[in-house]
């Protein structure tokens, strides 16, 4: 991962970054965009270069612009200009995320900050350039990016060292969500994920993982996972992180689907939709990243993060269209589409919780459904809650943090759409598809229904290509807005 560091004094000046900020209105339409005013003294003449350089190239100041000048023989022998914006976290994020994919080919390199640099703007930038700069290969084939040290160049780096390290750890976690996520299933299974956890969990104190297997799994009747799992020779897995600080008030759990392939089962995808199903485990990959980043940050919360998993696969035990499955607790589902076999483990975990682990607050993230891009594209997840509160909460906690979601209807007229005549619910009902799953899952909250909450985020999981922050991929979309919210209740 990239090394950055605060700096009252710059050490190395190959590179010199300055941000840049649109003029202002105040100043008149025809002001000039100039570098804002930094924090320490920078080597003489690069101010006022500076300062003509960005007119001269019309450059704007918004963020994510970048300018590159080169100056052999002079030192710094390469100034960079970098838009921020208005200079919010978002920009900053948005700012950082540029500057590291327009310095690849640089060793190291020195922003200049603000002299009035705020706290989340440092957060955005350190977060921007460490997921921008974000690489997964299973190859040494092809160059590396050279960029290794990025110094921040503050007058007081003390003042910044809590926030640093907020943002190293949500980065870090986001990055390991990308890898879990990235991973091809010819590696990835449930026992290989459970392992995973089991080695970054290991040794940290407070934090406890159970992990059971298929015959642990009967034993207690989770029949949905069971169920989804049956047709491959991987068996399934729930695993139970559980991060347990002394003098928690408020406990949480976090339920994220965790599906490893799904080739749809017997009722099987086209080769177009199942090709990239290797990232259906990534709400899995949230909650147990945002858990672990929790203990890293030893939140005085406690979460238990829950992960159902399972490979979906085709066989003589496969599941089939048609069957009445058992979950946890007693409750019978139908499912005649064997493709939609997501909310099944989701609703295993959830009458779990509710049952046996009483939190005061229920969430899921899951990429259940395409149905909700159609109508909010891909960088935005469909979020599902009766709590007002609550919904309101993770909202702006997912808008602080780059990873936006907007809310939807729970409508009590769409509930007769699980009516089913060989079972208590049916699990797959065509109207409606978000709506109706969403619903589906709620019926699993027991007691716990006012306070559950259920993101939908099979869309905003994928990058087609790099996207400010995100790299194309896996994005571990989650990770920031659990972490942002989790901090919150402490």
């Amino acid at each position: 991962m990239l090394a950055i560091r605060l700096v009252a004094e710059p050490h190395r000046l190959d590179t010199l970054v300055l941000p840049l900020r649109p003029a202002g209105t105040e100043a008149g339409g025809d002001a000039p965009t100039v570098p804002v005013p930094t924090a320490v003294t920078l080597p003489d003449g690069v101010a006022d270069e500076a300062a003509a350089l960005a007119p001269a190239a019309r450059l704007t100041g918004r963020a994510g612009e970048v300018r590159t000048q080169f100056r052999p023989g002079r030192t710094p022998g390469v100034l960079v200009l970098m838009g921020i914006g208005d200079g919010d976290e978002g920009d900053w994020r948005r700012a950082g995320a540029a500057l590291a994919r327009a310095t690849t080919d640089e060793t190291h390199i020195t922003i200049a900050l603000p002299a009035d640099a705020s706290p989340a703007a440092v957060r955005g930038l350190y977060e921007g350039l460490l997921l921008a700069s974000y690489r997964f290969r299973l190859t040494d084939a092809g160059d590396a990016p050279a960029l290794a040290g990025v110094d921040l160049l503050v007058g007081d780096p003390d003042a910044y060292l809590a926030v640093v390290e907020t943002a190293r750890t949500t980065a870090r976690m986001t990055r390991l969500a990308r890898d879990l996520t990235n991973t091809p299933s010819s590696v990835k299974n449930p026992e290989w994920f459970a392992g995973q956890v089991a080695e970054v969990a290991g040794g940290t104190p407070d934090l406890h993982l159970r992990v059971r297997e298929p015959a642990e799994l009967a034993a207690e009747g989770f029949g949905g996972i069971l169920a989804v799992g049956g047709g491959s020779a991987s068996g399934p897995r729930l695993v139970e992180l559980d991060w347990h600080p002394a003098g928690a008030s408020t406990h949480v759990v976090l339920v994220g689907k965790g599906i490893t392939f799904d080739t749809g089962g017997i009722s099987i995808k086209p080769v177009p939709a199942m090709k990239l199903m290797r990232k259906d485990m990534g709400g899995a990959a949230a909650v147990v990243a945002a858990t672990l980043g929790a203990a890293a940050l030893r939140l005085p919360v406690r979460i238990t993060a829950l992960a159902p998993l399972a490979e979906n696969m085709v066989s003589g035990s496969a599941f089939r269209p048609g069957d009445v499955i058992r979950h946890y607790g007693g409750v019978t589902s139908e499912s005649t589409n064997s493709d939609a076999e997501g909310r099944l483990v989701l609703a295993d975990a959830l009458a779990y919780a509710a049952a046996q682990l009483k939190p005061d607050l229920l969430v899921d993230l899951a990429t259940l459904t395409g149905a909700n891009a159609v109508a909010l594209g891909k960088r935005t997840g469909a979020l599902y809650s009766e709590n007002d509160q609550l919904a309101a909460d993770l909202l702006a906690a997912g808008e602080a943090a780059g990873e936006s979601a907007w809310r939807m209807p729970l409508p009590a007229d769409y509930v007769e759409f699980l009516g089913s005549e060989v079972a208590d619910l049916y699990s797959a009902p065509e109207p409606a598809k978000s709506v109706t799953s969403a619903l589906f899952l709620r019926e699993f909250t027991g007691d716990l229904r006012d306070r559950w909450l259920h993101v939908d985020m099979s869309a905003p999981s994928w990058a087609d290509a790099d996207d400010a922050e995100l790299t194309k991929g896996a994005t571990g979309w989650g990770v920031r807005f659990l972490m942002r919210w989790l901090a919150t209740l402490s």
